[in-house]
Parts: structure tokens; C-alpha cells; sequence
């Protein structure tokens, strides 16, 4: 997708209200796969892909900021071009009837899936704290840049592992997800290390408490996991 940078921003074009609003947007790409946008606090990610080719195309997100109707964006990775991550984007962005646009060199435009207001789930989080095999609980991504984040909105998923000050592009996997009698669903649409869970669900404990996210459950790969999730400041 040749300008999904543009793409990203025009989900920012409906951050001009008073409030950020936190949701997830989609487009459909001429070569005919789908991209979609979760904007979550001040954090926003895009991804391209096909669900029926079960093929994963590219990634990119970072942080943001709004000024009037100007959205400045600055990716912190980038998984088809690293020689942008680190360069603030400025695009001016509008919203009408649940359709963004976006405008820089050219318009693009993104239509609303969910709007994420008042979701306790929506929001950018990032992993604090995993099992060490042990039982036990242990502090993770402490020091350095690296750090594994999910963004959700209300019906939407993606998580990502990066490391920002390496210009670093590790793993990603999104899709949809429900959270129902304490139990948390992800429903694949995409995984760029292995296309073939694409339709494949998994589900795991869920506990929200005091700001912690407690999940436990088996991984895709089958393996026992139990993480702590926080969301970012």
C-alpha cells in the first residue's frame, strides 16, 4: 500500500473534535486487500492485508498529537519502509457521516467500524509483566526501547512487537475480539509470521482490575501463557 501513512491520518482527521475519539476505521485497497486503523488514546496503528489469501502485506504506527484540524504523526516503526520511522507527518484531516478523510499529496478515505467511547477494553497497552515458566510472575521490557503493544478498540485487535530505537519491526496479528463471562476472544484475521492461524480463534482468561490487565490462556502456538497488560500512559 503506497501511502498508508495517509491512510493513518485520516483516521486523525476525526481527532479534530474536542476529545480524541478512540474506534477502528477501514479501507479497501485497489489491489484488493483491506486496511484497517484503531486509533487508541494518543496511539494509532494501520494494517494491510487479505483474509481470504490469508496474506499479511505491511504494518505501521507511533504515537500522535492534534492541532485544530492538523494531525502530526510520528511512526515508531514501519514494517515496509524503515527510513520513515522517526519522521513527524503532518496531514489535515475531516470527518462527515462516519467517513474520514484524509488529505495530503492526495485524498484518501476511511469509513468507521466501531466507535471505542466508553469501551473499558479500548486503549493502547503494552506488556509489563509474563510468566517466567515458573509460576511466577516477572517485570518485562524494563530497559531499552523494545516493547510489545496492543491497541483495541471496540471490536477490533492488533498487537505488535517493536523496538523503536533500533527501528525495530519484530511480529504483528489483529483482527476481531469479544469479551464475554470473563473469557477474551481473538478472532485472527491476520499474522505475519504465519499466515495459516488466519481464521483461527483463541481464548483466554480475562481480568480488568485496577488499571491490569491479567490474561492467561494458551498462545497460537499451544503454549501456556500468563501476562499482565497495562495501558499506556
Amino acid at each position: 500500500m503506497k501511502h498508508i501513512l495517509t491512510t493513518a491520518f485520516l483516521l486523525i482527521s476525526f481527532l479534530t473534535l474536542a476529545q480524541v475519539p478512540k474506534g477502528a476505521w477501514k479501507s479497501q485497497e485497489p489491489t484488493g486487500s483491506a486496511s484497517t486503523l484503531i486509533v487508541a488514546d494518543n496511539y494509532l496503528v494501520i494494517a494491510s492485508y487479505s483474509i481470504g489469501n490469508k496474506y499479511f502485506e505491511r504494518t505501521e504506527g507511533g504515537p500522535f498529537t492534534m492541532n485544530g484540524d492538523k494531525m502530526t504523526y510520528t511512526p515508531e516503526f514501519n514494517s515496509a519502509d524503515t527510513a520513515k520511522i522517526g519522521i513527524p507527518i503532518e496531514f489535515t484531516v475531516s470527518v462527515k457521516n462516519d467517513i474520514l478523510t484524509l488529505r495530503y499529496e492526495e485524498a484518501m478515505v476511511w469509513m468507521r467500524v466501531d466507535d471505542a467511547t466508553n469501551v473499558p477494553m479500548a486503549g493502547a497497552w503494552h506488556i509489563t509483566e509474563r510468566d517466567n515458566g515458573q509460576g511466577t510472575l516477572v517485570p518485562i521490557h524494563q530497559t531499552g526501547t523494545r516493547k510489545t503493544l496492543k491497541l483495541l478498540s471496540k471490536t477490533r485487535f492488533q498487537w505488535f512487537a517493536i523496538d523503536p530505537g533500533m527501528k525495530g519491526f519484530y511480529a504483528t496479528g489483529g483482527g476481531t475480539y469479544t469479551v464475554k463471562d470473563g473469557k477474551y476472544t481473538e478472532n485472527i484475521q491476520f499474522f505475519s509470521k504465519d499466515n495459516n492461524r488466519v481464521g483461527s480463534s483463541l481464548s483466554f482468561n480475562h481480568k480488568l482490575e485496577n488499571g491490569r490487565w491479567d490474561h492467561s490462556g494458551k498462545s497460537s502456538d499451544g503454549k501456556p501463557i500468563h501476562e499482565i497488560w497495562e495501558k499506556i500512559p
